[in-house]
């Protein structure tokens, strides 16, 4: 005999049945469906989005749970180049439905402009297959300005920046923490009483930045437009997510933004994004129990880059930093900055598992090492000549600890049209496997390339 729970025991809890049976405990194995998860394991543009795009092909859901626009995933199929900031990139594949979650913001404009760029590119019936929580905060055009007047503040009264990519996220997130943020559910009930929240919403921040000026009517009128462009798509998420996993088999997959060291709470702080992109962003941003959270895949590059400012121990600023910033395109989807560079650091890979419990990594972009001598790969740091078990979360301390690295010869040839893991030179395996071991969890792609095909799956 077995129990189980349904939408319609929900109508009727409030009236138990007098069959005393269905009161018994609930099964402990009867979770449903369980959901794969990827995340960034550094500081962003690992190569999600190829990892993401090769697991689509057989997922039934794509869904993103945190960030907005300022995440950036670069997707090649069939020679064409697909970019990612809003949409998850599962919306390639014209069999998956894919979620914008709660815990997502969500700046309109933005998200048509990219699905009609992406149109031109080969996109299509994007907008039958795109579910969008009635949960999800706005991004309104007065936060990407409040972002950039803060940042010019912040040059200003500290002499530094924190390097956003100005669209407007860590105001929208401010909103929504303060409790005066707006969300999709807003935009589609009553706009009279959205208009109020609205106009309101604007005269508090004009209070805090005099600078600000907004034209509420037009901003107004253009919503309202979007509201209805929109409102096809919008479901209650929680119930939808409810539905998905606990109805027939389904694969299921997160796709995360941005990275566990650009995480709020754990990342390398104040120089972080404003969301939770490790893995209990997943269950948060979604409505999803963490008893469904099933396989949690980290993506790392073969070496480390990060944009904009912040400590980073292993960067190279030297003739190493440059070629990897060259040979690696090593420049942001988003923001169109040049990414730093340097070497693979263990440590936050370490770190990074600590929080997430990855269950496999994707090693992405392992060919841009092909031309080098040697590779060093961070492995500890120290503090006054001392090994420090953890990552440090004060910057200060961060900016002046020492890398401990190991050393391994360059395989010096290319990787680039290996398929299998016996096509790839012994010392790139070598490379691979220390990674592997050092970190404690197994390497299940190795990246070579910049399509789906240059991903050589491990097991």
């Amino acid at each position: 005999m077995s129990f189980s729970w349904s939408a319609k025991d929900h109508k009727s809890y409030t009236n138990p049945p007098s069959n005393p049976t269905q009161g018994l405990k609930r099964p402990r194995n009867d979770t449903g469906n369980k959901v794969t998860v990827v995340l960034g394991a550094q500081w962003g543009d690992e190569g999600k989005g190829k990892v993401v795009d090769l697991l689509a092909t057989e997922s039934d859901l794509v869904c993103r749970c945190q960030g907005g626009n300022n995440a950036g995933h670069t997707v090649v199929v069939e020679g064409k180049e697909y970019d990612f900031h809003l949409l998850p990139s599962g919306i390639i594949n014209p069999k998956s439905i894919c979620v914008i979650g709660n815990g997502v913001v969500i700046h309109l404009p933005g998200l048509f402009e990219e699905a009609e760029n992406n149109e031109k590119k080969g996109l299509k019936g994007w907008e039958k297959r795109l579910i969008v929580s009635d949960r999800a905060h706005l991004v309104f055009d007065f936060h990407q300005v409040v972002d950039g007047i803060q940042e010019t503040q912040r040059q200003a009264t500290e002499g530094k920046i924190i390097g956003t990519t100005k669209k407007g996220i860590g105001p929208t997130y401010a909103s929504k923490a303060s409790r005066i943020g707006l969300r999709v559910c807003d935009l589609l009930g009553d706009f009279k009483e959205f208009s109020t929240k609205f106009k309101n919403l604007v005269e508090q921040y004009q209070s805090m930045y005099s600078s600000l000026t907004v034209d509420t009517e037009s901003q107004l009128k253009k919503l309202k437009e979007y509201g209805e462009r929109l409102r096809p798509m919008v479901r209650d998420g929680v119930y939808y997510m409810y539905e998905a996993l606990h109805g027939p088999p389904k694969k299921i997959l997160v796709e995360g933004a941005n990275a566990a060291l650009l995480d709020i709470d754990f990342g390398t702080y104040p120089f972080v994004t404003s969301s939770n992109c490790t893995v209990g962003g997943a269950c948060t941003g979604l409505g999803i129990p963490p008893l469904n959270i099933g396989e949690v895949y980290g993506v790392s590059k073969a070496y480390t880059t990060r944009v904009g400012i912040g400590a980073f121990p292993t960067e190279q600023l030297n003739a190493t930093g440059e070629l990897l910033q060259t040979r690696g395109h090593e420049v942001g989807v988003t923001t169109g900055r040049k990414r730093r560079c340097g070497w693979l650091d263990l440590v936050i890979l370490r770190y990074a598992h600590m929080i997430n419990g990855f269950t496999a990594i994707a090693l992405t972009k392992l060919d841009i090492l092909d031309v080098l001598d040697e590779i060093k790969v961070g492995v500890a740091y120290k503090i006054n000549g001392k090994r420090i078990p953890h990552f440090p979360a004060d910057m200060e301390l961060l900016h002046k600890v020492e890398v401990e690295y190991e050393t391994f010869p360059g395989w010096k040839s290319d990787t680039s049209a290996a398929r299998k893991w016996n096509n790839l030179p012994q010392k790139a395996q070598n490379y691979i496997r220390f990674v592997e071991n050092h970190i404690g969890v197994p390497i299940k792609w190795v990246g070579v390339g910049k399509s789906r095909e240059c991903m050589i799956q491990m097991f």
